[in-house]
């Protein structure tokens, strides 16, 4: 039995109808509604704006220097320059809190739909992020990064994205993949050591492939024999940590020129692309690496929602029971999704390595894998969410850097930033920035017949 809609709800914002052709000649219709949020996350959410915008315009316009903030948008990279301009400091910062305070004020007095929410809690973002750089730089100084500031964004974010990518991938089909870290761990030893033995292409298939074996591990484990997921996840990080750090003291940390030496990639510049002012230097004048996990992201997006294998994934995490009654098989599209997700990790890895450093170090991604799940998590187990939470981790990073190389007025503890990623995440898992729903059957073993 359908539940009707009424629409005089106070809850509906808007319904449209669109017609789709099922077959020739026979056409339906679908009522496409959207809600708007209860009356007390409204307010909350307004809240959170205002509160944003008064901190923009009031404690940061009344700390900010007297004088104008200067931006530099060209990386370290070689490309078509733009010149250095500047902006009135304390103007620039209350206007930006008066446009978010006036976001909030607009959504508490008519709610937002979804989207539009989205979007405005997207401007606010960006605004705010305009404000606080160009109260950064309000001592006159010297320029904000801004270039810079984007360029190690990426580079300390393609980690993340493709250790996202990889939960992303198992938690579809709902296998919790807490092994990331250790299948990154993998990856980036078997990067450095092939690609030092034999060449830099060897190396990252070698973490490619160390990745998915590792992978089909987790697989059989979880699948097969059942074991909890996270004990499972949590033990395969022990034993990547331990065996990684006993072999790198066996034949690298005495052999290092001839075991852990590889010649990282080097960047490609794309030909017109990467001339573009800004974007072209920031974009397309990258590793190969970076290149693969743009092509990476593009493929799970576009294949999870609109191809049969999307259509089966989605199934299995939700309801495997059902996915298994209409002929799906569901353990073998289980093995598959982890095999491949344990593969993209493992070229996670690999970026640590011979895309970045060369070298490997002992426990050399520093809890990266856990960063990437957190990622996931706030990115609401999907694979644009998951790219924009892994920007915002490696952006926060990358603003560390920055500051500490800038006087700002106020000094500011760069673990404050630090810490600013994982608070947004545990608020998100708590539902006070919206909600988050993992696949219904993440974690859940299937047997089939049961």
């Amino acid at each position: 039995m359908t539940p009707e809609l009424n629409e005089n709800r106070d809850d509906v914002v808007e319904s449209s109808v669109a017609t789709v052709e099922v077959a020739p000649g026979e056409v339906v219709e679908q009522h496409v509604v959207e809600l708007k949020q209860s009356t007390t996350r409204r307010i909350g959410t307004s809240a959170a704006f205002i509160v944003l915008g008064l901190i923009a315009a009031v404690v940061l316009g009344m700390s900010a220097g007297s004088h104008s903030t200067s931006f530099d948008l060209n990386g370290s990279q070689p490309g078509i320059s733009v010149p250095k301009f500047s902006v009135p400091g304390v103007g620039l910062i209350v206007v930006c809190g008066i446009v978010i305070i006036l976001l909030g004020a607009g959504h508490l007095v008519r709610s937002y739909s979804k989207r539009t929410l989205r979007w405005a809690g997207i401007a606010a973002g960006i605004l705010f992020l305009v404000a606080f750089l160009t109260w950064a730089g309000t001592e006159g100084k010297q320029s904000v990064q801004v270039g810079s500031l984007l360029q190690q964004t990426l580079f300390l974010a393609t980690p993340l994205i493709l250790g996202s990518m990889a939960g992303l991938m198992c938690e579809k089909t709902a296998v919790i993949n807490v092994a990331i870290e250790g299948q990154m761990l993998f990856g980036a030893f078997a990067g450095a050591l092939f690609g030092t033995l034999a060449s830099t292409w060897v190396g990252l298939i070698a973490a490619v492939a160390i990745g998915a074996v590792v992978g089909a591990l987790l697989a059989v484990f979880a699948i097969k024999f059942t074991v909890n997921q996270i004990i499972l996840g949590v033990v395969i990080n022990a034993f990547a940590l331990g065996l990684t750090g006993y072999l790198y003291d066996a034949i690298m940390a005495d052999n290092g020129t001839g075991t852990n030496q590889p010649i990282p990639f080097s960047p490609i510049k794309i030909p017109v692309l990467g001339d573009i002012p800004v974007i072209g230097s920031l974009l397309f004048n990258q590793t190969i690496i970076t290149y693969l996990m743009y092509l990476i992201v593009i493929v799970i997006d576009v294949m999870l929602l609109r191809s049969r294998w999307g259509l089966r994934t989605r199934a299995v995490g939700e309801h495997p029971k059902a996915a298994d009654t209409v002929g799906i098989n569901v353990l073998r599209l289980r093995y598959q999704n982890v095999i491949i997700g344990g593969g993209i990790a493992g070229l996670a890895g690999a970026a640590l390595t011979i895309g970045s450093v060369g070298t490997f170090n002992k426990n050399m991604t520093s809890g990266q894998g856990f960063i990437a799940l957190a990622a996931l998590i706030f990115g609401r187990w999907t694979p644009r969410g998951a790219l924009g939470a892994s920007l915002f981790f490696g952006f926060a990073s990358a603003l560390q850097v920055a500051l500490s190389l800038l006087a700002t007025p106020i000094k500011i503890d760069s673990n404050l930033l630090q810490m600013l990623p994982y608070l947004a995440t545990i608020f998100a898992v708590a539902g006070l920035v919206g909600r988050v729903r993992a696949p219904a059957a993440d974690g859940e073993p299937y047997v089939k017949g049961d």
